[in-house]
C-alpha cells in the first residue's frame, strides 16, 4: 500500500475529509428540525427519503467492506496495483453510518407526522424491492468464487444509481407545487458544500500520488459528489429564483395597538354623524 509523499497534502486530505463529513452530517438536521417544528412532512418527498435510505445503506456496505476487510483490500490492490491507496477514508465510513441513522429518523417522522395525501409511490417501492433483490442475487453469485471486490462494486453502483434517481421526486414535487416550502434550504446548502469537499479530497489524494486511479477506482464516490452538486444547484435555483417564498409585506405581529386596526379614512356614515 502506498504512503503519502507530502505531509501537507495528507493533512489537507484529512481536513477536507472531516469537513465533508461535517457538512453532510450536519446537513441532515435542518430537515429533521423543520419536520419536528412543523409536526409535518408536507412538502418533503417521501419517495426521496425512501430512495435516500436505500442509497446510504448500500454505500455503507461498500465503504465499510473496503475500509475494514483485508480480503477486499487485497483484491483491490491486485486489480489496481499494490502501489495505490485505498480510496475510502475513515470519514467516508463515519458518514455512511450517520446517514443511515438520521435517514431512519426522518422515516420515523414520516410515519408519525402529518403528511397530507403524500405516500410512497408504487414506482419507488418497485425500485427499492428490485434493487435489494438484485443485490441478493449478486451476493449468491459472488459466494462460490469469493469475488468480494466485484460484489461491493455492485453496492457502489447501486448507490450511484439511487443517487441519480433519488433527487428526481423532490425536484418534480417542487416543480408541480411551484414551491420549495417543506424542504430545508440549509440541508441543500450543506449537501452542496459536502459534495464539493468530497471531490476536493479525492483531487488532493490524486495530486499527491500523481495518479488518477483514486477517481475511477472509487467511481461511486466521484459520481456521488458530481450528482449531489448538480441537483443541489437545481434546488438552489428553484428556491431562490424559480419559486421564491412569498411572505406578506406586513406581519400581523407588527399591529400592536387599536389605532393600527382603524382605517386611515373614516366611513361616510361616521363623517355625517360628526356634521350633525
Amino acid at each position: 500500500m502506498a504512503s503519502w509523499n507530502s505531509i501537507q497534502l495528507e493533512i489537507t486530505y484529512r481536513v477536507l475529509g472531516w469537513l465533508t463529513f461535517t457538512f453532510w452530517a450536519v446537513g441532515f438536521y435542518p430537515q429533521v428540525f423543520l419536520n419536528f417544528r412543523r409536526k409535518s412532512v408536507v412538502g418533503l418527498s417521501i419517495d426521496f427519503v425512501v430512495l435516500n435510505w436505500t442509497k446510504h445503506s448500500s454505500y455503507l456496505i461498500y465503504n465499510a467492506s473496503l475500509y475494514f476487510s483485508s480480503a477486499v483490500q487485497k483484491q483491490y490492490f491486485e486489480k489496481y496495483g499494490f502501489g495505490e491507496m485505498i480510496p475510502v477514508a475513515a470519514n467516508d465510513v463515519a458518514f455512511s453510518v450517520h446517514a443511515v441513522f438520521v435517514t431512519s429518523i426522518i422515516l420515523f417522522q414520516i410515519a408519525t407526522y402529518e403528511r397530507g395525501s403524500q405516500k410512497v409511490s408504487k414506482i419507488a417501492i418497485g425500485i427499492v424491492f428490485g434493487v435489494w433483490l438484485f443485490a441478493a442475487v449478486c451476493t449468491l453469485v459472488a459466494l462460490p468464487t469469493h469475488s468480494w471486490l466485484w460484489l461491493i462494486s455492485i453496492f457502489n453502483s447501486i448507490q450511484v444509481f439511487m443517487t441519480v434517481i433519488q433527487y428526481t421526486p423532490q425536484a418534480y414535487m417542487n416543480f408541480i407545487r411551484k414551491s420549495t416550502d417543506g424542504l430545508s434550504i440549509f440541508f441543500i446548502l450543506l449537501d452542496l458544500s459536502g459534495g464539493v469537499g468530497s471531490y476536493a479530497q479525492m483531487a488532493v489524494q490524486s495530486i499527491d500520488q500523481d495518479s488518477w486511479v483514486n477517481f475511477y477506482g472509487n467511481i461511486g464516490k466521484t459520481l456521488l459528489s458530481l450528482i449531489c452538486v448538480s441537483f443541489d444547484l437545481l434546488f438552489i435555483c428553484q428556491h431562490y429564483v424559480l419559486y421564491p417564498s412569498k411572505k406578506p409585506l406586513i406581519s400581523p405581529k407588527m399591529i400592536t395597538s387599536k389605532e393600527d386596526l382603524e382605517p386611515l379614512v373614516s366611513s361616510n356614515n361616521h363623517q355625517v354623524s360628526e356634521n350633525v
